[in-house]
């Protein structure tokens, strides 16, 4: 089946709906996909929605993806100077999602600012957005 990605950009947030079989091939080219959309749309917040990616990812293959994706975030901001850095919030159930967060602690130990979340409601808070669905509270008008 492979993995088919849609991407999205709307106030600021560059949100891409990711589903099909992870392989790591194919999630390689898919973040180069992510990547450029960044650059186009200038977007420094990033919410990778797969929670419709299915797979398990080997241990190797979640350093290979980490180290992958961060090598290439660095080349991005190097090529488009940026006000700041994107951050990529990934919103992904287990098992892609590794408990232990390996992937995520390979890319941001080489610097690329990342978290994997398993609730919209805390990603888009990491983000610093507020959800779509939900309305501001009275405090924040």
């Amino acid at each position: 089946m492979g993995v088919q990605q849609k991407i999205h950009f709307e106030s600021g947030l560059l949100t891409v709906d990711v589903r099909g079989e992870f392989s790591l091939e194919e999630a390689k080219q898919a973040f180069l996909d992510m990547l450029a959309a960044v650059a186009q749309y200038h977007a420094e917040k990033v919410l990778f929605d797969g929670r419709n990616l299915k797979g398990k990812p080997e241990h190797i293959e979640r350093f290979y993806y980490g180290y992958f994706a961060a090598i290439e975030t660095m080349k991005l901001i190097a090529e488009y100077p940026m006000r700041r850095a994107p951050r990529f919030a990934y919103l992904i159930n287990a098992p892609l999602r590794d408990p232990r967060r390996y992937g995520e602690t390979v890319a941001a130990n080489l610097g690329m600012t990342v978290k994997t979340f398993e609730t919209p409601e805390e990603a888009f808070e990491w983000l610093e957005l507020t959800p779509p669905n939900k309305k501001p509270d009275a405090d924040d008008m």
